[in-house]
């Protein structure tokens, strides 16, 4: 029951064959049937027929690969669709039959390879996503451009990925060219690590220099307008005085506030200054 549970489970693993899909598609196909145990028709041709005189060892490989034959076709056809299935020609070996099924989704490798290089040398770190990961990503690219027959070599690898690092690495760049050794693709991706580290902290120390300053910068503000609210509350303080003393200014004798006669009085002391504010009407 778990065997059966485990060999659906894996068959139910492989996607449907469609149009866009046909290389993940078979390498889902190939690591199925490797896990069961089932690839070895894939992996070897057909024995030679038996006959009376084949030894045991000959009769259990036979057996061993129609077996692996016979439930490959199965777990292929399981996942092609019938309208796909129906335009492959009809074969009896696994083998052949993956074949056809190749020649039949196989991809332009000319228009393939120009879109791989392309992507290659256009590519750009935009500094939101991991840059060992890009760094692995671009040779991924350059292994799938080996696959189709177009090899690239380390150095220029790390050129390209070079050139495809933002002006915030400028001076990273700038001290790799100016040294007479070469980096692997290894000691590319832990140098990009480290200054990539380094550049984030120096984001963050930036960033908390210009938050200090701008506090210090509202801080005086902030006095110096408090400042100007005293010197304005001060300056209203002395008129509101003025206004009082004029208010209170009356006649000396009659001590009505309505004056208009100024007299001069001999002062107390050297210096000092003394009026009498007198009614127009009082006769002296």
């Amino acid at each position: 029951m778990n065997s059966a549970s485990s060999i659906s489970a894996n068959v139910n693993n492989i996607p449907v064959l469609n149009g866009t899909n046909f290389k993940k598609w078979k390498e889902h196909v190939i690591i199925v049937l490797g896990c069961m145990d089932l690839d070895f028709a894939l992996r070897e041709d057909r024995p030679s027929d038996l006959t009376s005189a084949s030894t045991v060892e000959q009769r259990s490989t036979m057996e061993k690969w129609e077996r692996s034959n016979r439930m490959s076709l199965m777990i292929m056809k399981h996942s092609i669709p019938e309208a796909i299935r129906g335009a492959i020609p009809e074969e009896t070996q696994a083998k052949a039959f993956l074949d056809q099924i190749a020649n039949r989704f196989a991809a332009n490798e000319k228009v393939e390879t120009s879109t791989i290089l392309n992507k290659l040398v256009s590519i750009r770190y935009k500094g939101k996503e991991n840059i060992r990961e890009y760094i692995m990503e671009m040779s991924n690219l350059v292994t799938r451009l080996k696959a189709l027959k177009l090899e690239l070599s380390e150095d220029i690898l790390v050129h390209l990925v070079l050139i495809s690092l933002p002006t915030q690495f400028s001076p990273f760049k700038i001290s790799y060219n100016t040294q007479k050794e070469k980096w692997t693709l290894n000691e590319l991706i832990a140098q990009c690590v480290q200054e990539e580290e380094r550049l984030k902290q120096e984001k963050i120390e930036s960033a908390h220099l210009a938050s200090t300053s701008h506090g210090f910068g509202t801080n005086k503000k902030r006095k110096r307008d408090n400042k100007g609210k005293q010197t304005a509350v001060s300056e209203t303080s002395k008129q509101k005085e003025q206004k009082k003393q004029d208010k209170e200014i009356t006649c000396f004798f009659c001590k009505k506030a309505v004056w208009t006669r100024i007299f001069h009085v001999r002062p107390h002391s050297i210096g000092e200054t003394r009026f009498l504010f007198i009614c127009e009407n009082l006769i002296f």
